[in-house]
This record gives structure tokens, C-alpha cells and sequence, in this order.
């Protein structure tokens, strides 16, 4: 890539955080919220390492990626840069979690007990609590992994799970995350993000203290999370262009 199309990428990437995070303060101030308590996360699956020291150098410093081997090198290849979050926000194979515990900042997608124990051994070798969110299925859409959330009358039935879950000890709860469905319905779009927050709060008061983050938005409903208590939005096109589905 010669030199002026280089510039032109560079700044074409940082005007589009730029966009982003004037649409993000735009949507917290509409919901009452100041801009601060939305954490832009970069998805950053399929891009690669340049592009991602571009969007650092118009100051992200959270990125996101699916996969745990993806993330492998390019934490390597990125590892002169400084103050980066790296979170896994795509859906963790058993047989991946050693890669993963330790690696991340934060882990979005936790989706079972077995990942969870799992994580927790793995974490417990290395002496550290690694910070996880709980992925959950709020749409009842049988496409969607994590755990079944979408009918409350069946949330108590799932309490002691969660409890052995919170009760791990190398493992630190610290909220939830849900993908909304793939329709223009926005209506239908904000009821699964409402319905992730009634589940917060329906968990803070039977198993207090571990449910302060919301991951969920993406690209195209980021502003609608964000209006129902999103804390986390997980946008990879509106920053880097066409390209990796985000998670």
C-alpha cells in the first residue's frame, strides 16, 4: 500500500470512531447517561494487525475478537502496544479454554457451567480470577447459544446453576451479554435488550454483586442497547468497513 492510501485508511478508520462515539454520546445523552459509562469495544476478528495499530492510533484501546487462536498472534504481533483490552466475545470450545484463561481482559461468552469450571481450573493454574461476563439467550432463538433466558418464569430454575457459577472461585462474574436478533423490527430488537436488563436486575437482587456490565449492541442496534442500559457495545463495520461478522 503506497503512502497516500495508507493516510487515506488511517484517516478513514479514525472518522469512523469518530462517528461512532459521537452516535454513542448522542445515545447515552438521550437515555440520561453520561457518555463515559459506554465502553466501545473494537471487533477487531478478521482484521488485520495494521489496521487495528490504526484504529489504536486514533485511540481505542478495547478490542474484541472471536476466536482464540486469531487472538493469539495478534496479541504477539501487537504486544508494543500499550493500555490494550483485549476481550473474547465469540463462543469458547471446551477444548480452547486453557488458550483462553489468562489472555483476556474480559471474556463476553461464557455460555455453560462446563466452560465456566473450566475456565476456572485453567485460571486457578495461573493464579489469577479472570474476568467474565455470562452469555445469555434472551430471544429464544434456537440459532443462538448460552444460556436459555428468554421466559423469566423459568429464571428461577436456573438460580443454582448460577450460583455454582458465581461460586467459582478463580472466576470473576462481573454481568451478562446477548446478540438481538437479525431483523429490521427494532421494536423486537430493544424488547430482547429490555428483557437482558430485567434479567440484571432480577439476578442483582438474589445473587447480588456480580452483574454491573451489559454486553450488547452491535453495529446496527448499538444505539437501542445503549437506550435500555448497554455498558458494552461490540462494533466491528461501523469502524473498520464490510468485512468479519461481528459477536
Amino acid at each position: 500500500m503506497g503512502l497516500d492510501q495508507d493516510t487515506a485508511v488511517t484517516e478513514d478508520i479514525a472518522g469512523s470512531i469518530r462517528q461512532v462515539q459521537l452516535s454513542i454520546a448522542a445515545a447515552a445523552e438521550q437515555a440520561d447517561r453520561p457518555p463515559e459509562s459506554v465502553t466501545l469495544v473494537a471487533v477487531s476478528k478478521g482484521q488485520p494487525t495494521a489496521r487495528i495499530r490504526k484504529a489504536y492510533a486514533a485511540g481505542l484501546r478495547e478490542f474484541g475478537e472471536n476466536r482464540v487462536e486469531e487472538a493469539a498472534w495478534k496479541l504477539d504481533e501487537l504486544s508494543d502496544l500499550s493500555g490494550v483490552h483485549w476481550h473474547l466475545i465469540g463462543h469458547i470450545q471446551s477444548r480452547k479454554t486453557e488458550g483462553a484463561s489468562g489472555r483476556f481482559h474480559l471474556i463476553h461468552s461464557v455460555d455453560r457451567l462446563k466452560i465456566a469450571r473450566r475456565l476456572d481450573q485453567y485460571s486457578a493454574d495461573l493464579g489469577i480470577r479472570q474476568a467474565v461476563l455470562l452469555e445469555c439467550n434472551v430471544s429464544g432463538e434456537t440459532s443462538k447459544g448460552g444460556w436459555a433466558m428468554s421466559d423469566p418464569a423459568r429464571w428461577a430454575g436456573r438460580l443454582e446453576e448460577l450460583e455454582q457459577v458465581v461460586g467459582l472461585p478463580s472466576l470473576q462474574i462481573q454481568g451478562l451479554m446477548t446478540m438481538a436478533p437479525l431483523t429490521p423490527d427494532e421494536g423486537l430488537i430493544r424488547s430482547v435488550f429490555h428483557r437482558l436488563r430485567v434479567l440484571q436486575e432480577y439476578l442483582e437482587q438474589r445473587l447480588p454483586g456480580h452483574w454491573s456490565e451489559l454486553s450488547m449492541g452491535m453495529s446496527d442496534d448499538y444505539r437501542l442497547a445503549i437506550a435500555e442500559g448497554a455498558t458494552i457495545v461490540r462494533i466491528g463495520r461501523a469502524i473498520f468497513g464490510p468485512g468479519e461478522v461481528e459477536g
